[in-house]
C-alpha cells in the first residue's frame, strides 16, 4: 500500500527547497524541483488532455488578435477574471488540478481559488510584456507559477524605465512564487523563439476577490 497522503505531502515539502531571487523591491523565490521528473511528466500528459484549451482573442493597440498560445481560465464558481477587456468565467477544476491545488497552497503559504493555464505549443507561441495587476487580484497578490515541459526564458523588466532586469530559465516541474510588490514594480514576458521547441504548459494560481484571513 502506498504512503498515506499527509505523509506524502510532508515528504514532498521536506524535499522542496526555495531559492530566493534578488530583484529590487520584488518578492521572488523558486523551487526548481517542486515536482520530480516522473510526476511532472505524468501531470503534463494529464493536463494536456483534460483541460478544454481555447485560443482567446486579445486586444492590442485597439485591434483584436488571436492569442499566440492556448489558454483556459479555471476556478471556483464566481471567480471571473477580466483580461484585455474580456471577461472570462471559470471552467470547473479538472481532476488533476483539484489534486494539485492544495499542494501549491501548502508550499506557497497562500490560498488560491483560480488558475490560468497556458499552453505554448512551440517556439512561435509566447507572452508579451504584462503585469498581473488586475484589480480583482488585489494590491500585492501572491501568484504561484508551475512550469511543465520545455524550458523557456521568463524575463522581468521594470515599469519605470522599461529595462529588462532579470531573465530566468524555468525548468520542467519548477514552481515560482511571486508576491509583495512584484506586479506593481515589474512586468514579465515569455519571448517567442525561432527554434523548434516542444510544448510548455504553465499554470498560474491566483486568488480572485478579497483574500480570506490566514
Amino acid at each position: 500500500m502506498g504512503q498515506a497522503w499527509p505523509a506524502r505531502l510532508a515528504s514532498i515539502l521536506q524535499r522542496m527547497e526555495w531559492i530566493e531571487i534578488a530583484l529590487d523591491g520584488a518578492e521572488l523565490r523558486i523551487a526548481p524541483a517542486f515536482l520530480q521528473a516522473e510526476e511532472a511528466d505524468a501531470l503534463l500528459a494529464a493536463l494536456s488532455a483534460e483541460i478544454p484549451w481555447e485560443q482567446h482573442r486579445i486586444r492590442l493597440y485597439g485591434r483584436e488578435h488571436a492569442s499566440p498560445r492556448l489558454s483556459c481560465w479555471i476556478g471556483d464558481p464566481g471567480a471571473a477574471y477580466t483580461y484585455s477587456r474580456t471577461r472570462f468565467e471559470p471552467r470547473p477544476w479538472t481532476p488533476a488540478l483539484a489534486g494539485l491545488k492544495p499542494r501549491i497552497e501548502q508550499a506557497c503559504g497562500a490560498r488560491f481559488n483560480s488558475v490560468l493555464a497556458n499552453l505554448y505549443r512551440d517556439g512561435a507561441d509566447g507572452m508579451g510584456w504584462h503585469a498581473d495587476d488586475e484589480p480583482e487580484l488585489g494590491p500585492e497578490p501572491v501568484i504561484a507559477s508551475l512550469s511543465l515541459g520545455a524550458v523557456r526564458g521568463f524575463a522581468f523588466r521594470d515599469l519605470a524605465e522599461r529595462r529588462q532586469r532579470l531573465k530566468l530559465e524555468l525548468p520542467h516541474g519548477s514552481l515560482l512564487r511571486m508576491a509583495g510588490r512584484t506586479q506593481s514594480l515589474y512586468q514579465h514576458a515569455i519571448a517567442k523563439s525561432a527554434r523548434a521547441l516542444p510544448p510548455r504548459l504553465n499554470l498560474t494560481f491566483r486568488w480572485i476577490g478579497c483574500r480570506p484571513a490566514a
